[in-house]
């Protein structure tokens, strides 16, 4: 039996079929976003997860493996450099599909097919960095706290000084008056 094994053939012959998908895929990891239909979607995510996989480990052989389909150098540089260091840590689901709506023509289900941005790994160094952001904070509220007090006690023997100056003067002023 072969069940779960396949995939949508999209209405077209293979080669039209292979050409889409990688023009899709293309255009995916160089604008990180792309608009498309949810049969589209679906199969260009199984194209781009499985490039983005391969493109963790940087060697000449994946290199040249991701290069028979993505033939434009800037896009493939782009998979090595930044985005596969950005999904370092996840292990997959490195895609993410959005539901807009119906297209207005055929009423086909449109969707925004888009790489996440953000990893596990760094949203709790993102929520990490922020409980440290508020402990600084208060640590900081605490401290111009008990500067301002210093001040204050600092200050206050000045006036009082100042006070008795003005009132020693004035003392000897009426005596000499």
């Amino acid at each position: 039996m072969r069940h779960k094994v396949g995939f949508n053939r999209l209405d077209r012959k293979q080669s039209h079929r292979k050409a889409m998908l990688r023009n899709m895929a293309i255009s995916l990891l160089r604008y990180e976003r792309i608009e498309t239909t949810k049969a589209k979607a679906l199969e260009v995510r199984k194209v781009v997860e499985k490039m983005i996989t391969r493109a963790k480990t940087d060697s000449v052989h994946d290199r040249r493996i991701i290069a028979k389909d993505v033939n434009d150098k800037a896009v493939l540089n782009k998979l090595f450099t930044e985005i596969s260091p950005m999904f370092a840590e996840r292990k997959g689901g490195y895609t993410r599909i959005l539901k807009i709506g119906l297209r207005k023509g055929d009423a086909a289900e449109m969707v925004i097919i888009e790489l996440v941005k953000k990893t596990a790994a760094s949203e709790k160094d993102a929520k990490a960095a922020k409980k440290d952001k508020k402990a600084d904070k208060t640590k900081e509220e605490t401290q111009d706290a008990a500067v301002v007090e210093e001040k204050i006690i600092e200050e206050t023997p000045k006036a009082v000084k100042t006070e008795e100056v003005v009132e020693a003067t004035d003392v000897e002023a009426e005596k000499t008056e």
